[in-house]
């Protein structure tokens, strides 16, 4: 299942993680993806979208 930001298209980022002992893991960074009521094509529905979209005010907000 793909966890997108449905704006801008923001997904996970993969990584390595560096310990003091320059041991290197895998590790992943996910977007801050919130799920809001937004007017989509003239209708109201529920979307995954990431706070910087929110903040922006790329996505109109459904009351």
């Amino acid at each position: 299942m793909a966890r997108n930001c449905s704006v801008c298209g923001k997904g996970i980022v993969v990584g390595i993680k560096l310990s003091h002992s320059h041991i290197r893991t895998k590790r992943t960074w996910s977007p801050n993806l919130q799920r809001v009521k937004a007017i989509v094509d003239g209708t109201p529905k529920r979307v995954l979208v990431c706070t910087r979209c929110l903040r922006s005010g790329k996505v109109q907000r459904a009351i």
